[in-house]
């Protein structure tokens, strides 16, 4: 597979880590959250639900409490269980929102347009049902553009955004439309095989985990073709050039070394963009080195809520 594949279809897989079974405008639809948050309040750390603007029910979770919301939003064929390394170093400081995006997880499928627009709506839909006037999303992969695309529609309310391994095609020429069904037509053909061998032999580097390599190929090629595949499409097809213009927030970025990371390029798309890269990791690195990754992560946050206090 081609480099620019490797980095662009990189950019859609994440772990499988687990499974479950109004104003006149998007700003003023967020700026005033649901009442219904008091009552969810009593819920503890269990299970909440929202409906989408396209009444899929997305589900979610809220761990303690505090400034600013750290929302953590999973990537390609994965759910919230992802994030479980992250938590204990995030709760305590912080409240931290778990979302399951339509399709994946415990929440609904019954959608047709799986596109990042309708993914970044999903966010919406749960920002809106949390008190909290400040917002950091943090997203994963796919969870990066989905993170990306909701920041303009929830308006002030997010001061950062945090991506990892995401961002490195920023700047690039975009793919053709024959360009994006060649890479994807290997997927529709055998999704199972083909999810299995690109997850083990592209997202990984040569040292890691034979287990933890077996087992997030085996988990992601279970997800649901009819989701992922015009996922992946949507990804792919993606207008970063075109979004990246209404993101008046700095983006701090955690990325592997699996793959190099232009930050100069990048830059030049997105001004207000910081760069961290883990070594000795691959495309799973909240998962392969969960301490190492948790403290850049800490490290950002603290830098985004510092910032937004001046």
């Amino acid at each position: 597979m081609a480099y620019r594949a490797v980095i662009l279809l990189g950019l859609l897989l994440a772990a499988g880590c687990g499974s479950h079974g109004k104003g006149s405008g998007p700003a003023a639809q967020v700026a005033n959250p649901s009442a219904g948050a008091a009552r969810d309040a009593a819920l503890g750390e269990g299970p909440r639900l929202t409906l989408s603007q396209d009444n899929v029910h997305i589900e979610y979770r809220v761990y303690e409490h505090g400034e600013p919301a750290v929302v953590l939003v999973h990537g390609w064929a994965c759910d919230e269980n992802y994030w479980h390394a992250q938590l204990d170093a995030l709760k305590s400081r912080y409240t931290v929102v778990t979302v399951d995006l339509a399709g994946h997880g415990a929440s609904g499928a019954n959608r047709t347009d799986w596109s990042m627009a309708n993914y970044a709506q999903d966010v919406v839909a749960v920002a809106r049902q949390l008190p909290n006037r400040q917002l950091v999303l943090v997203g994963h992969s796919m969870g990066a553009a989905v993170a990306l695309a909701a920041t303009p529609l929830l308006g002030e309310r997010v001061i950062g955004v945090i991506t990892v391994e995401a961002l490195r095609s920023v700047g690039e020429p975009p793919l053709t439309p024959r360009d994006i069904e060649r890479r994807i037509a290997p997927f529709s053909a055998d999704f199972v095989g083909t999810t299995r061998n690109f997850v083990s032999s592209s997202l990984f580097e040569s040292g890691a985990d034979p287990l933890l390599v077996q087992k997030v190929a085996y988990n992601m090629s279970l997800r649901s073709p009819a989701v992922a595949i015009p996922s992946m499409r949507s990804l792919l097809a993606m207008d970063l050039a075109g979004l990246l213009p209404a993101i008046h927030v700095p983006v701090y970025a955690i990325n592997s070394d699996l793959l190099p990371t232009d930050a100069a390029r990048i830059r030049r798309s997105l001004p207000d963009f910081h760069l961290d890269v883990l070594d000795h990791t691959g495309h799973f690195l909240m998962l392969e080195a969960p301490e190492r990754f948790n403290a850049l992560l800490l490290q950002d946050l603290s830098a985004i809520t510092q910032r937004s206090a001046h």
